[in-house]
């Protein structure tokens, strides 16, 4: 809400110490169910034998200050951070020390190639990212984001560069994290080249315009030997709930959380939305129906 015509922005948000617990009861007694408990119905997420507990990944781009992004990778749960090489190397406005910024003991950094727009641009600076996280101690990291976009209005990435810089990666030992359209061939085509995940967009990068490729996300997902990660264009929780709804096995959100008015409390709701959207897949919607259905039974009624 607003007070002398000026929108109200949220300041030194806190995250909420509440234990999330869900009641549940039976005839007998009152038992809690907690968040943990729920979750153990749900198997791991894991990239290239690496076992995640958080299914969302954010990005470090974008902030207005190295401040919000520490509060939002924090208020997030994340535990995948992806960090542009490119930008880092070359000490762009924003990323001045980024990599100095985060503690990359508890954190695990997936490097990108953003900024690269042919296959030999990606492997030269893929390559340069797997040293950058040697530096700042994982010495076992190979992952690398792979992105090549030769678009510059419209962000799309490049199908065959991509195929073809993923193609060599692999065969120098990276786990390749593709960021590509949502096209089904292509999805199945990099798993079958040795690809650890597949990232499909849901609408070109930092747009905020929401699922706008959904059947072909699910088509990718149903196909999938690997684990989906929905990446690009999610703008708010609703929409990335959604895409967990789907069955999507993670999310990588960067814009919608940096630049929101208060990052870190996006961060926080992508969180919740993310944990919420999976346990609605889990659970398993009710089918969708052209008619009502009373909610209590009609037998044994009351009637005059």
């Amino acid at each position: 809400g607003g007070q002398g015509g000026q929108e109200r922005i949220i300041t030194n948000y806190q995250l909420p110490t509440t234990n999330y617990q869900l009641p549940i009861t039976n005839t007998s007694q009152m038992q809690t169910l907690d968040l943990s408990q729920q979750q153990s119905l749900d198997r791991p997420l894991v990239i290239a034998d690496r076992t995640f507990s958080s299914r969302l990944m954010t990005g470090t781009g974008k902030y207005r200050n190295v401040e919000e992004m520490q509060q939002s990778v924090v208020a997030s749960g994340c535990q995948i951070v992806t960090v542009a090489v490119r930008r880092v190397q070359t000490k762009a406005p924003g990323h001045e020390n980024l990599a100095e910024a985060l503690d990359w003991t508890k954190l695990w950094m997936l490097p990108n190639t953003a900024g690269c727009q042919t296959a030999e641009e990606a492997i030269r600076v893929a390559r340069l990212g797997r040293e950058m996280a040697k530096v700042l101690g994982q010495e076992d990291n190979n992952f690398v984001k792979l992105e090549v976009i030769p678009d510059p209005k419209y962000l799309l990435p490049d199908p065959i560069g991509t195929l073809q810089a993923a193609e060599q990666l692999v065969k120098e030992g990276f786990a390749v994290l593709p960021y590509i359209n949502a096209d089904p061939m292509l999805a199945k085509r990099l798993e079958e080249v040795g690809c650890v995940t597949v990232m499909p967009l849901a609408s070109p990068i930092g747009s905020g315009q929401g699922l706008k490729t959904t059947a072909n996300i699910q088509i990718i997902i149903e196909n999938a030997g690997v684990p989906v990660v929905v990446d690009a264009g999610i703008g708010t929780p609703s929409e990335a709930a959604q895409a967990m709804e789907l069955g999507a096995d993670a999310l990588l959100i960067n814009t919608a959380i940096a630049q929101a008015k208060n990052p870190p409390a996006m961060a926080r709701g992508m969180k919740l939305a993310t944990e919420a959207g999976r346990l609605a897949y889990l659970a398993g919607r009710i089918p969708i129906k052209d008619y009502a259905i009373a909610s209590s039974p009609l037998s044994g009624t009351v009637t005059s």
